[in-house]
Formats: structure tokens, C-alpha cells, sequence
């Protein structure tokens, strides 16, 4: 995988592969931060004002899809310990990083450039990408690398303390939704994959994308950004840049949690633009179901004024449309109505 562009491989003008379409192309870079996702101080909801927090949350949910949290409770200095090894991984020289490559789409751990179908791809990402699942973690951490000789304990400590803060967040959105307790807290959210994405400075990043507008398969994503901006949501037609707020956490609604509010909590389109100055890592935990978890609206949110927009299904059914129709994601959801409105 000499194409890495962490491995340095492109300097000069951006070529050809990597230039998208006019009506594709990012335009203003430069989005200002004025109406900017809701931030949650999650600290409150320990308190009197915890009604008050689950509303926040509820809100932004329908409103943006997308909230940032703060006062999380995951140590700063292992958030900080992470951030140091993933700049690690991507500053290896090329042939540790080969290792981690694989064209074999049975291996669950590997890195690649731009996407998995980057031979057959019209346009390439300006990105690299590692990805791998890490929930439960017993099952998934012997296969991870061994170099950067700290990934294996730190990722794997991080990891359990998003999922356990993942698992506090849904449980504040079953409660504000009028869900049982615990209602999240089984295959629902039994998978968590961690896919974190590396954008180098670009040289023409008007012209390309680090990714394109899409929204996320899962149940709820949990990303850890990086101090470069870059992180852009589509909010009534216009582009909103998300700010990187120093040791916060951005949530953003998956499809499935979409699917079993009924609709009520929306899974908004976002993308990643580049810069040309500064490289940008983060990294994204995707928590979602097992693959043969039964998904459907909650049975709590349906009556004779408010039917099942969504039919029944197994994740892995999801899964598959959704790979199939990565080029127009906008119509998985629609494959999945009940057809009844």
C-alpha cells in the first residue's frame, strides 16, 4: 500500500483521482462557527438538573443529530495519552503500516487509503483510514497491532470507557424517548467499531473531500476530534463546521437509533473537509448492534396516531443495503419505511 498518503506519497498539485466532481466539491472551507451544535455539560446530569440535561439531549437530537459533550467523566490524561499514540500510527515508517493493510475484506483490523473499494472507486478520499472492532474487547484486542508498542493498552482502555459512556448516553435518551430502563443496554449496542481516519494537509483541498456527505449506519457514534476543524454537518441545506472544543466528545444519531425513536431523533448528513496546512486524526467509535439484532421502532413510541414508519429487520440486512448503496445512501432509510403513510 505505497499509496498511503501518510506515507508521503503525493507532494505537488492534487492528482486527477482525487479531484470530485464541480456539484460535489466542498466550497466555502471556511464555514464560521456562529449557529453551532448544542454542548452538553454532562456533569449536571448527575444532579437535580438531570431532567433538564436529557432535554438538551432530546433537542439536539431532532434538531441537529449531532451534540458535543462535556465533563464526560474519561480521564483527560487518557484522552490525551490516545491522541499521542494515533498520531503514533500514522507516523510509522512504510512498512510497520504495511503490515496493518490488507486487501482481504474477511480481515476485521486493517488500514487502507481513501476506502475499501479504492480499485474500483471513481474519485479517492483524501484519507487514511485504520479501523477495527473493539467491543467486547477480550474477543477483539490480540488481534490489534503491536506497534506503536502502547496501542493495545491504551486503545483498549479508552475503548471501555467510551462504551461505558456511550451506554450513559443512550440510557439519558431511552429515558427522555419514555423507554424502560436498560432499554439500550443489551445486542442493541453490542458492537463497537473503531474506525479512526487520517487527513494530511491537502494540496488543493477545494477540489477533494477527506469524506463525502453521508450519515452513519449505527446506532450512535462517539468521536474523539482533533484540535483541526474539519467536521462539517448539514443542517436545513447549509453546511455547519463543527468547533473542536479541547477534551469534548461529538455524538452524532446513527440510522438505527433514527429507526427505533420512529423517527423522532434524526441521523444527520455530515462530511470531513481538508486543509492545507495541518494534518487531522480522529477517531470515530461506532456503537450498534450485532449483526443479527432484531431493529424496529420501540413498541413504547407506537399508537393509533403515531405508526411504525420502519419495518422490522436484522442489522445485517441494514448493513448490506447500506454498503450497496454508499453512492446514495438517502435512499437505505426509504428501503426500510413500512409504506403504510
Amino acid at each position: 500500500m505505497d499509496k498511503l498518503l501518510s506515507n508521503g506519497s503525493i507532494v505537488g498539485s492534487l492528482p486527477e483521482d482525487y479531484v470530485f466532481p464541480p456539484e460535489l466539491r466542498p466550497g466555502n472551507l471556511k464555514i464560521p462557527f456562529g449557529s453551532n451544535i448544542p454542548v452538553i455539560d454532562l456533569h449536571e446530569a448527575n444532579h437535580e438538573a438531570k431532567s433538564n440535561t436529557i432535554q438538551k439531549i432530546i433537542n439536539a437530537s431532532e434538531e441537529f443529530g449531532f451534540f458535543q459533550v462535556i465533563n464526560h467523566g474519561i480521564s483527560l490524561n487518557l484522552m490525551s495519552e490516545v491522541r499521542g499514540v494515533l498520531k503514533e500510527l500514522f507516523e510509522m515508517p512504510a512498512e510497520e503500516k504495511q503490515k496493518l493493510c490488507s486487501n482481504d475484506p474477511s480481515k476485521t483490523c486493517k488500514m487502507f487509503t481513501s476506502s475499501v473499494n479504492y480499485a474500483t472507486e471513481k474519485v479517492h478520499l483524501w484519507r487514511d483510514n485504520f479501523r477495527h472492532p473493539c467491543h467486547p474487547l477480550e474477543q477483539w484486542q490480540h488481534l490489534w497491532p503491536q506497534n506503536p508498542t502502547r496501542y493495545r493498552e491504551c486503545v483498549g482502555l479508552f475503548s471501555v470507557e467510551v462504551k461505558k459512556l456511550a451506554s450513559r448516553i443512550l440510557s439519558l435518551i431511552g429515558e427522555g424517548l419514555g423507554l424502560k430502563c436498560g432499554y439500550f443496554d443489551n445486542d442493541v449496542s453490542g458492537s463497537v467499531l473503531l474506525s479512526i481516519n487520517h487527513y494530511p494537509p491537502c494540496p488543493e483541498p477545494s477540489l477533494t473531500l477527506g469524506i463525502t456527505k453521508h450519515s452513519d449506519p449505527n446506532l450512535i457514534t462517539i468521536l474523539l476530534q482533533d484540535h483541526v476543524c474539519g467536521l462539517q454537518v448539514l443542517k436545513d441545506g447549509n453546511w455547519i463546521a463543527v468547533e473542536p472544543i479541547p477534551n469534548a466528545f461529538v455524538v452524532n444519531v446513527g440510522y438505527q437509533l433514527q429507526i427505533i425513536s420512529n423517527g423522532k431523533l434524526r441521523s444527520a448528513e455530515h462530511r470531513v473537509v481538508t486543509n492545507s496546512h495541518e494534518s487531522r486524526t480522529s477517531a470515530a467509535f461506532l456503537v450498534g448492534p450485532t449483526n443479527d439484532c432484531l431493529i424496529e421502532p420501540a413498541q413504547a413510541l407506537i399508537d393509533e396516531h403515531h405508526p411504525a414508519i420502519f419495518r422490522s429487520f436484522k442489522y445485517k440486512e441494514f448493513l448490506y443495503c447500506y454498503g450497496a448503496k454508499l453512492d446514495d445512501v438517502g435512499k437505505v432509510l426509504k428501503s426500510f419505511e413500512t409504506h403504510k403513510n
